[in-house]
């Protein structure tokens, strides 16, 4: 990663905008462009993009994802409940006592108990068997579904950093409609349904992806998981349209970028797709057809650093970070946000 900066004290966001005085689009808008970075709220946004342009978003609806169970020590431990697969197995993330990390000295074949009194057996590392996993397929026993478990007795996924309760609603995006992912999209948390209305009529076409994000464990800073996605038809044409067309395609954080991306051939033609993706964007493996990226703030040494990367630039990325640090810009899905126009 290009970019390296600490982060000084009083740099998190430690809870939603609403609670610190300000709306949805009300949090600080920094534009990074090769000729310059200016400064703005996000409701500003529909002024800095041309008609012509094209926003993409994620639909995707946050799940009640964390789970409070016990393991075979008596210990009361979260369990954050990163997606599903198909044959019904569950990934998850086992936790220490205190939320400081995962646990990374879970066993195969170990088990925890759920709210329900039910056992969840840890049956292999995930997406890789083996000890030492960060996530786990795990398996219910008896079988249950974990959207079932989440809506009895889930709540929202969140770190240390915050301070306060968190409620469903506080993690969700207004354009949000198909639960799944175990935590928020956040780079959409800004966006209200004027600011949508604002952007349309422009010229600014809106258009979905859905991108069902897993668990992001802030401590590790590990590449993202297999995640399951859809391509709508509409949204492929439009955006193979735009982009021959001259127009930018901006996509609303790195799960929109993932998704398009990953639908998106070496022909530069994106094509409609539903099912499961693997890639890792990066300095060898460059965006194809994302020209303009809506983002928040990441932590330092974040792998989402190298998705911005795969954008913008290296050089790019990295005067934004140091321009960020500068200006006192919040970070983490609360925080402030960023326009990449490179």
């Amino acid at each position: 990663m290009t970019a390296t900066f600490t982060l000084p004290p009083g740099s998190e966001a430690t809870a939603p905008p609403e609670r610190r005085g300000l709306t949805r689009d009300g949090v600080r808008l920094m534009t990074v462009r090769p000729a310059g970075i200016t400064h703005s709220a996000f409701r500003d946004l529909p002024d800095l993009l041309s008609p012509g342009d094209l926003v993409v978003v994620n639909t995707s609806a946050t799940l009640p994802a964390r789970l409070d169970v016990r393991r075979r020590d008596g210990v009361l431990v979260p369990l954050h409940v990163s997606t599903t697969l198909d044959d019904g197995d569950w990934v998850v993330e086992l936790r220490r006592p205190d939320n400081d990390g995962p646990d990374l000295g879970a066993e195969p074949d170990s088990t925890v108990q759920l709210p329900d009194g039910r056992a969840l057996r840890l049956v292999s590392g995930h997406p890789d068997a083996g000890r030492g996993s960060r996530l786990w397929r795990a398996r219910p026993e008896p079988p249950v579904s974990a959207r079932t478990v989440l809506a009895l007795h889930g709540r929202p996924i969140t770190y240390g950093y915050l301070r306060g309760p968190v409620r469903l609603a506080d993690t969700q995006n207004v354009y949000a409609t198909e639960p799944g992912s175990a935590e928020n999209a956040s780079a959409g948390r800004p966006f209200t349904d004027r600011l949508l209305v604002r952007l349309m009529a422009r010229g600014v076409p809106v258009v979905p992806v859905v991108l069902h994000a897993g668990v992001s464990s802030p401590e590790l800073h590990e590449p993202p998981a297999p995640e399951r996605f859809a391509v709508p038809e509409v949204t492929a044409r439009l955006v193979t349209a735009t982009a021959r067309a001259g127009g930018r395609v901006v996509a609303v954080g790195t799960t929109v970028t993932r998704a398009l991306e990953s639908a998106t051939g070496e022909d530069g033609v994106t094509r409609p797709v539903v099912g499961w993706t693997r890639l890792v964007l990066g300095p060898e493996r460059p965006a194809r057809v994302v020209t303009g990226l809506v983002t928040g703030l990441h932590a330092p040494e974040a792998s989402h650093l190298q998705l911005l990367e795969a954008v913008a630039g290296g050089d790019l990325v990295r005067q934004a970070y140091e321009e960020a640090v500068a200006e006192r810009y919040l970070w983490h899905e609360y925080g402030d946000s960023m326009l990449f126009l490179p």
